[in-house]
């Protein structure tokens, strides 16, 4: 999470908000001019970013609130081609409930008039039109609500405040009984599927059909609440999985569901419908350093080694009483039969999760929290928005791994008489390539997947979301090919073996998000070669010296906290580069929050790979931290493209947390 300067003497006018259209103004195209008297914060934000979901979520109680002086324009400056498509952000909109008018900026001109660098990036413009913050990441709405409290006292006493109504203008819904569905479930003691309803805040099941709708679980009104099925409430559940026969019986339950914006894992007893809360306190869950220690007591917030570095605050084991642990954004769940527990796709902090259903315990499977693609030992892993969870007849455990336009997969294997959890990738290169492309995985290019099932040759079959289309990975050959095109933002992807039975071949269902619908089709028998290429996401790039570039994080603690430098430096800086040619010196991990980088006149264009971290607790500056105080860690992802030319700048300057 980042911040930079904040109400400096030096005042600059916001820039004119350019784009290509603007959503939820009824047309009208608006100009910054037009929103004087109002305090306006630009939201840039891209949809298939989770952090941004997450600010969507934080600023609605504000907008709320501050509803008569406060006008949110979110700026949407896409990351991946599809996000370009104005129908693709259209339908976006609607499915994250946006109320407030939304800037089509696909050549991110706004997004480079207001210097952003990350997604999602908040800009704070007062009513006279002048910039008063520029923030980046997630978790500002205690420090907005403060900014935007000021703002009102000092220009309602100016007479620069015009109180009324904002330019929202709301648009109408295409959907019908389903509305932009997530996940899909098959119940085979019934024959019926149940249906992640995400978009109406339910569960529906199905008939056989896939259209028939025989009940619905939950009572459509987006909040939390447990009960009966017709009073329980979610809040845009995503993945569904069933629990087998003897552990159902024994918990008193049959099927858990991701309830994505609840931070919650959530149980229906299928008999009567029945919603209880299974895990997660509805405080969604950051990369935070406290207390976490078997002992209670706090390490040095980072242990530093010559290839990486790991949090030493955050135990794999979360906790025992999962209804005190907090979740973040569960987007998928997956009974695996090897580890006999619910597997947890945590989107939110790029982690896989378990949840024990017998203990009620909830622990770490994979994943450090870092943002990326790294392979090996499951504690040492990267993701970055895992979204997808499917297991084989092998018990090899596979994940759609969003961001990354990846699939990667968890396996079991035995090192030194101990059981060990190792991650691969099967497709996928990084955070910033994508495309559509066939052949050897290695060159392979997928966009954005959401979901993954196990093909009854022991294939993989993927719902690449962005591309529009099924792909089907062969593990044996390593070779990619293309099931079915022309698809609506397919998010999951199941096999119905029903016509096995009477001697049919089986059928895929893919659940078709964008068109409200569930599709059975034929599972092809000869699958499509495809090549339009690999892509990789085109941001403006920063000039960049070959001389010596000095790299400076700026961090300050939130009011109220203060470092928590109580066991050596708790900042820390990982640095690398794409290619790795481009990084001369400089790359690698470290404490602190300087480095000199020295980058190569050589290697062209590039991408410069930042992470900073840094770890504070409780506490008055200059004063002690309590021993049970709350303790954080605040972490940032960059990922700056960049040329070196002999004019380019020796300085670069981020910053990391900080509104008072």
């Amino acid at each position: 999470m980042t911040e930079t300067t904040v109400r400096t003497g030096y005042r600059v006018r916001g820039s004119a908000l350019t784009g290509r259209n603007w959503l939820n103004t009824g047309g009208k195209q608006l100009q910054l001019e037009d929103l004087r008297g109002k305090i306006v914060v630009l939201d840039f934000w891209t949809f298939c970013c989770i952090n941004c979901l997450h600010v969507l979520d934080e600023l609605r109680p504000l907008e709320e609130q501050y509803s008569d002086v406060l006008v949110t324009v979110g700026v949407h400056s896409p990351k991946f081609e599809h996000e370009a498509d104005p129908a693709a952000l259209a339908a976006a909109v609607e499915r994250y409930e946006i109320h407030h008018p939304v800037l089509d900026d696909p050549e991110l001109t706004t997004w480079q008039a207001y210097t952003a660098r990350a997604w999602p990036t908040l800009v704070v413009i007062d009513p006279e039109g002048y910039i008063v913050a520029h923030l980046s990441g997630e978790g500002h709405a205690a420090g907005l609500t403060s900014l935007v409290e000021e703002l009102v006292t000092e220009h309602e006493a100016k007479g620069t405040l015009h109180r009324g109504d904002g330019p929202y203008v709301p648009t109408e819904s295409a959907a019908g009984d389903l509305k932009f569905p997530g996940k899909l479930l098959a119940l085979p003691a019934s024959g019926t599927f149940l249906a992640g309803d995400t978009g109406h805040h339910r569960l529906v099941e199905l008939e056989a059909d896939l259209v028939t709708v025989r009940r619905t679980i939950g009572s459509g009104t987006k909040g939390f609440l447990d009960g009966s099925a017709a009073e329980a409430q979610f809040n845009e559940p995503q993945g569904v999985a069933l629990l087998p026969a003897g552990l159902a019986a024994e918990v008193g339950y049959d099927v858990v569901v991701a309830d994505s914006v609840n931070h919650r894992l959530r149980g229906v007893t299928l008999a009567t419908g029945e919603v209880r809360t299974l895990a997660g306190n509805g405080i969604q869950r950051l990369l935070d350093a406290g207390n976490h220690t078997k002992t209670g007591r706090q390490e040095n917030a980072f242990e530093v080694g010559a290839e990486s570095v790991t949090p030493r605050l955050t135990e794999t084991q979360l906790g025992t009483d999962a209804l005190h642990v907090s979740l973040s954004s569960p987007w998928d769940v997956l009974y695996s039969s090897v580890l006999d527990r619910v597997v947890i796709a945590m989107a939110g902090t790029h982690q896989i999760f378990t949840y024990d259903p017998r203990t009620h315990s909830v622990e770490v499977l994979a994943g450090t929290g870092l943002e990326g693609l790294l392979d090996g030992d499951a504690s040492a892993a990267w993701f970055a928005q895992s979204s997808g969870l499917a297991e084989d007849a092998n018990g090899t455990i596979w994940i759609a791994d969003s961001e990354t336009s990846s699939v990667r997969l968890l396996s079991f294997i035995e090192v030194n008489g101990r059981n060990r959890i190792q991650v691969q990738t099967a497709v996928g290169t990084g955070l910033f390539d994508f495309g559509f492309r066939d052949g050897d995985a290695d060159q392979a290019r997928l966009q954005h997947p959401l979901g993954v099932t196990a093909l009854p040759d022991g294939s993989i079959a993927i719902a690449d979301t962005y591309n529009g289309a099924v792909r089907r990975y062969d593990p044996a050959t390593r070779q990619v090919s293309t099931l079915l095109r022309g698809l609506s933002e397919p998010s999951d992807v199941l096999v119905d073996m029903t016509p096995v039975a009477d001697g049919g071949d089986p059928l895929l269902i893919v659940v078709e998000t964008n068109r409200h619908q569930l599709i059975r089709v034929p599972l092809p028998r000869e699958a499509l070669a495809v090549d339009e290429g690999a892509s990789q996401t085109q941001r403006p790039t920063t000039p960049m010296s070959a001389k010596p570039v000095a790299l400076t994080v700026r961090f300050s603690a939130p009011r109220g906290q203060k470092l928590d430098d109580r066991w050596g430096d708790p900042t820390q800086l990982k640095i690398s580069s794409s290619p790795e040619t481009l990084l001369v010196s400089g790359g690698g991990t470290s404490t602190g929050l300087t480095r000199e980088l020295v980058l190569s006149p050589d290697a062209g264009d590039g991408v410069l790979h930042i992470t900073a971290r840094a770890a504070s607790c409780d506490g008055e500056p200059g004063g002690d931290i309590p021993d049970h105080a709350a303790c954080h860690l605040y972490q940032q992802d960059w990922g700056i493209p960049v040329t070196v030319t002999a004019d380019g700048g020796t300085e670069l300057t981020l910053d990391l947390r900080g509104l008072d």
